[in-house]
């Protein structure tokens, strides 16, 4: 091997560092990415191996970019930046353009993307990017067009239309609730109930909205939807879920409505538009079809 490629990192490696960098988090970075955290930690350990100089600085509560790793950084997005745009040249449509777009890992794959295909026939000169994301970034670090955010309509230097309200409910499995007295919301409160990390005082707001106090006991805690999901269905305990993200699993049976009232979230979905992309025509066209899609969901999706 000549000495140019031996200093060619892979590009797994460099999307998993890039991450790092960015998000501060092996975690979030292993999230994003979908890996697991141990392979995006053996990532970086190739890389920094593979230098001989540490990129990362590390503690048992953060981790943060050394002196080394921060020069880095910049020129690895950069680089990764030129590529991802020179494939979404070759890939997309010349004659009308593409609309790069980031979405929520769960929102994207539940209630999205059953939908793009109407979009595509609607405007087949249009191609969609998708990226991943979960919490706020830098639209022109980014080269983004658009987001779909849940969360507050404050995002800095950029145009946040309200898409949909969100309503939490408490929901058990059939087993789980066959197994326990569950009569009213008070005895909720004496089960293991399941936590999203991101959201760590949705229990006590819904506790409170039901005009109980919040129990005090630990529980289990998750970083990602589909875990919690999933280990509510097992019967682990009572989750609190976003009502248009668990549709699937409510008609079909997995997963029932415990005792209590179901509750608007205070954040709600957005699409964010960066203000020097307003007129960018594909975006033009999304934002209109999309806020089509949302007034023909039921009415829960948007008091």
């Amino acid at each position: 091997m000549n000495v140019q490629r031996r200093l060619l990192p892979n590009t797994a490696a460099l999307a998993a560092f890039e991450a790092v960098a960015r998000l501060g988090s092996f975690t979030a970075a292993a999230r994003e990415l979908d890996l697991t955290q141990g392979a995006v930690s053996r990532q970086i350990n190739l890389l920094e191996e593979q230098f001989g100089r540490r990129l990362f600085e590390r503690d048992s509560r953060n981790v943060r970019l050394s002196t080394a790793g921060e020069i880095y950084a910049e020129a690895v997005r950069s680089a990764l930046g030129q590529l991802r745009d020179a494939a979404l040249g070759l890939m997309s449509n010349r004659h009308s353009g593409a609309l790069n777009l980031a979405i929520l890992p769960t929102f994207g794959t539940r209630w999205l993307m059953p939908l793009i295909p109407d979009f595509v026939a609607r405007h087949p000169d249009i191609t969609i990017n998708f990226a991943t994301r979960i919490g706020r970034f830098d639209f022109a670090r980014e080269r983004l067009d658009a987001a779909i955010h849940h969360g507050m309509p404050d995002w800095p230097d950029a145009d946040c239309t309200l898409l949909m309200r969100e309503t939490v409910m408490p929901v058990v499995s059939p087993e789980f609730l066959a197994s326990r007295d569950i009569a009213s919301p008070a005895d909720i409160s004496r089960l293991p109930l399941l936590h999203m990390a991101t959201r760590p005082g949705a229990w006590s707001e819904w506790f409170e909205e039901q005009g109980l106090s919040a129990p005090t006991g630990p529980g289990m805690q998750f970083e990602q939807f589909g875990t919690v999901a999933q280990a509510c269905m097992a019967g682990l305990g009572v989750a609190l879920l976003p009502e248009i993200l668990i549709a699937g699993e409510l008609q079909r049976g997995q997963l029932l409505p415990a005792p209590g009232q179901p509750m608007q979230s205070r954040s709600a979905y957005y699409l964010v538009v960066p203000h020097d992309k307003r007129g960018h025509p594909p975006v033009a066209s999304f934002r209109d079809w999309l806020l089509g899609q949302v007034e023909k969901e039921p009415a829960f999706l948007a008091w």
